[in-house]
């Protein structure tokens, strides 16, 4: 709950190389990016997500989506707390006493095990991951990286 610091996470790690490459390819994709201190886990916030699918339309859960990113990556806020889950849920309009319920139940938790489960069976370790023929690129890449993979691709194609 209280999450980890990232040099407990990355003991003895210089995290300036890694934070500036992060800063680079976020930047590059156009999206925001933060001095992240802490990782948190994200499994309630997966599960927040899979039960806003049956409540909204696709364009607030996606809506959803980028404030979940922001509050972790450019703010730094704890996303496996309630309260930080309530008030970004109640950002697009959910109501919050039923998301402290569906927090508190766990009702949206084996969704989210079938979600990771398909992920494992199909080798998908990380996020981003594009998949396609059998063949994956795992993590936040460079335009360059995913540039070959969909040339790679279409080469089969032909």
């Amino acid at each position: 709950m209280e999450g980890k610091t990232l040099e407990a996470l990355f003991p003895g790690r210089d995290l300036t190389p890694m934070r500036e490459r992060m800063r680079g390819l976020m930047q590059e994709a156009g999206l925001p990016y933060g001095e992240r201190t802490h990782t948190y886990n994200s499994r309630l916030a997966q599960e927040l997500a899979k039960w806003a699918e049956t409540r909204l339309a696709s364009e607030s859960v996606d809506l959803l989506h980028r404030k979940l990113y922001e509050a972790y990556f450019v703010d730094g806020k704890n996303i496996a707390d309630h309260d930080v889950l309530v008030a970004l849920a109640e950002s697009v309009n959910l109501e919050p006493n039923e998301v402290r319920e569906v927090l508190q139940s766990r009702s949206f938790e084996a969704e989210v095990d079938s979600d990771w489960q398909l992920a494992y069976e199909q080798g998908i370790s990380g996020v981003p991951t594009f998949s396609a023929k059998d063949m994956v690129v795992v993590g936040c890449q460079p335009y360059e990286t995913l540039e070959k993979f969909v040339l790679h691709l279409q080469s089969l194609e032909d």
